[in-house]
């Protein structure tokens, strides 16, 4: 397989959209979307969001030690893209977009009613990355969409709808269609191993 190289640079795909909810000091609500962002740890479930130090959100969350990540479903591309070019000292992101809120159930940050799935977290810890900050936060509650569950509690992953974005290129894609099942696919790959030692 050849390969070109593309040198130094934050090129890697795909990467969830969020949205990431935090309090200024007025309670006003403000929304940033953010494609840097994943789970770090199982125990406990924590997740990282890496932010410009320079950020009203950034701010926001180290004032008030929380923060909502809300995952973008792919019906909110223009207003999820609308949430990252603009600063919100300047516009009411929320208002603008049209945005409606529901209250968590550990913070004082509410959820974004239109996200399919939120993610309660509390900051427990920051490390500095040349202009950036990751911001580790604890996740103390998930909520997901009920219609996201098929009568068997079984989750129908194609009803969140997560719209992913392509770091480098700068393009907004959807995740497509189901490809294998995880921890289960590669046990075929381990009893062909196992055949083979026989």
């Amino acid at each position: 397989m050849e390969k070109r190289q593309l040198g130094s640079c934050v090129t890697f795909f795909p990467q969830p959209t969020t949205l990431i909810g935090s309090l200024d000091e007025q309670n006003k609500v403000n929304l940033m979307t953010a494609s840097w962002a994943g789970i770090v740890s199982k125990t406990p479930p924590t997740i990282a969001v890496s932010l410009n130090k320079a950020r009203k959100t950034y701010a926001n969350i180290l004032e008030r030690g929380e923060f909502v990540v809300n995952m973008v479903p792919a019906s909110l591309a223009v207003e999820a893209d609308f949430c990252g070019i603009r600063s919100g000292s300047k516009v009411d992101k929320a208002a603008t977009c049209g945005f409606t809120f529901e209250p968590a159930e550990h913070l004082q940050v509410p959820l974004l009613a239109e996200s399919p799935l939120n993610l309660e977290c509390r900051l427990v810890r920051e490390v500095e990355i040349g202009d950036y900050r990751l911001l580790l936060g604890e996740i103390m509650q998930v909520h997901a969409i009920d219609s996201a569950f098929n009568g068997d509690g079984s989750i129908a992953t194609p009803r969140f709808d997560p719209l992913v974005y392509l770091g480098g290129i700068r393009e907004y894609w959807t995740l497509g269609d189901k490809t294998a099942d995880a921890y289960q696919i590669g046990k075929r790959l381990a009893e062909e191993k196992k055949e083979d030692k026989l």
